[in-house]
C-alpha cells in the first residue's frame, strides 16, 4: 500500500506519462508507492480525476510538474486537490517544483497579477501547504495564506560545476543582466570565483513595466483646475553593451533561475565569445526551453546548458545534446519526509541566505 509507517500518501496530478518521472523518483526515495488515481482529459478537453483509494484523515502530497500545456496542468492540480478535499483528506500539500505564472507577479500597466490569482485558486481548491523551488521572486510567498517552502537548487548546480566542469577554477560567473547580479554574486562567493555582469542589452527591463504607473484610468478634469506642474522624468536610454569584468581566457558560467526563450542567453554567449571566453555554460533551475530553444542552443556559441528536472524536458534533450539534467528529487523527497514527520526544515536551508 502507499502508506508509510506514519501514514501518508503521495499522488501525481499529471495526465502525461512523461511528467510522472519526477513523481516516481520521489516515491522511490521515500520508499512508498505512488497513489492510485487516474487523471485524464475527456473528449471535450475537460479534466477528470478519479482517486482510487481512501484518503480520509490522511496527509496527502500532490506532485505536479508543469509541462508545456501549463493551463491543463493547473486544472489537473486544482481538480485533484478539490477531489481530495471532498474525500476528507486531513492535509493536502502541493509539491510544485516550478510554480507557473511566477513571472506575472507584478502589475504591468492594466494587466493583472496572475500569480496572486493562482495562489487564491489553490487555497480555495483545498491546498494547505506548498513545496516549490526557486520562485522567480521570493515575495510570491506573501501571496499565500498558508506555509510555502521555497527550496533552492543552487547546491546541486554548484556541485555539478565542481564535479563536471574541468578546470572550473579558471571560470567566472556571469550575470546576463544587472537584475541577475545578486544570484550570480551568490554563486561566485560560494565557488570563490570572479563575477562579471553584462549591461546594456537591448531588451525591456521588467521594472520598467511593472510599477502600474498606467493603471489608473484617465479622468477628464471638469473643474477647470489644470493640476500641478510635476517634474518630467527623462526617458531611459540603454547604454552600449558592455561586460563589467574580465572574461578573456576564462570559462564563462551564466546563472539564472529560468531559461525559456533563449534569445537573451544566445546573445550573451556571443558577447562573451567576442570578449575572449573560450567556453560558455548556462546554469538554470527551470528549463522550460520553449519553441525553437533546442535548435537555437545547438547553433549558438553555448557549450552546455545545465537545468534541473523540475520541468520535463526529455524531448528537448533529444533535439539538443548540449542540454544536461541535474536531479533534485532528493531534496523534494526529504522535504516531504520532514514535513510529515514534523521535523525542522532548517536542515534544507543550511548556509542559504535571504539573497540566494
Amino acid at each position: 500500500m502507499n502508506v508509510a509507517k506514519s501514514g501518508y500518501r503521495v499522488f501525481s496530478a499529471n495526465s502525461s506519462v512523461a511528467c510522472t518521472e519526477l513523481a516516481k523518483k520521489i516515491t522511490e526515495r521515500l520508499g512508498v508507492e505512488l497513489g492510485k488515481s487516474v487523471v485524464y482529459q475527456e473528449s471535450n478537453r475537460e479534466t477528470r480525476v478519479d482517486v482510487k483509494e481512501s484518503v480520509r484523515g490522511q496527509t496527502i502530497f500532490i506532485i505536479q510538474t508543469i509541462p508545456r500545456d501549463v493551463n491543463t496542468a493547473i486544472m489537473e492540480l486544482l481538480v485533484m486537490a478539490y477531489a481530495l478535499k471532498t474525500s476528507c483528506a486531513k492535509n493536502i500539500i502541493g509539491v510544485i517544483p516550478y510554480f507557473p505564472y511566477s513571472k506575472q507577479c507584478k502589475m504591468r500597466k492594466r494587466g493583472s497579477i496572475v500569480c496572486k490569482l493562482l495562489a487564491s485558486m489553490l487555497a480555495k481548491a483545498g491546498l494547505t501547504h506548498i513545496i516549490t523551488m526557486d520562485l522567480h521572486q521570493k515575495e510570491i510567498q506573501g501571496f499565500f495564506g498558508f506555509p510555502v517552502d521555497n527550496l533552492r537548487a543552487s547546491p546541486f548546480l554548484i556541485q555539478y560545476i565542481q564535479e563536471e566542469i574541468p578546470d572550473y577554477r579558471n571560470a567566472i560567473i556571469v550575470a546576463k543582466s544587472p537584475a541577475a547580479a545578486k544570484r550570480a554574486q551568490s554563486y561566485a562567493e560560494r565557488l570563490r570565483l570572479g563575477l562579471a555582469v553584462i549591461h546594456g542589452e537591448a531588451q525591456c527591463s521588467e521594472s520598467d513595466m511593472a510599477d502600474g504607473r498606467h493603471s489608473p484610468p484617465c479622468v477628464r478634469n471638469t473643474s477647470g483646475h489644470t493640476g500641478l506642474e510635476l517634474p518630467l522624468m527623462m526617458a531611459k536610454e540603454k547604454p552600449p553593451i558592455t561586460v563589467v569584468g574580465d572574461v578573456g581566457g576564462r570559462i564563462a558560467i551564466i546563472v539564472d533561475d529560468i531559461i525559456d526563450d533563449v534569445g537573451d542567453f544566445v546573445a550573451a554567449a556571443e558577447i562573451l565569445k567576442e570578449r575572449g571566453a573560450y567556453k560558455i555554460y548556462i546554469m538554470a533551475t527551470h528549463g522550460l526551453l520553449s519553441a525553437d530553444a533546442p535548435r537555437l542552443i545547438e547553433e549558438s556559441a553555448i557549450d552546455e546548458v545545465v537545468v534541473t528536472n523540475t520541468v520535463p524536458h526529455e524531448v528537448q534533450k533529444l533535439q539538443c545534446p548540449k542540454i544536461k539534467t541535474v536531479d533534485v528529487s532528493m531534496i523534494l523527497a526529504e522535504a516531504i519526509r520532514r514535513i510529515h514527520n514534523g521535523e525542522s526544515m532548517a536542515y534544507l536551508f543550511r548556509n542559504i541566505t535571504v539573497d540566494d
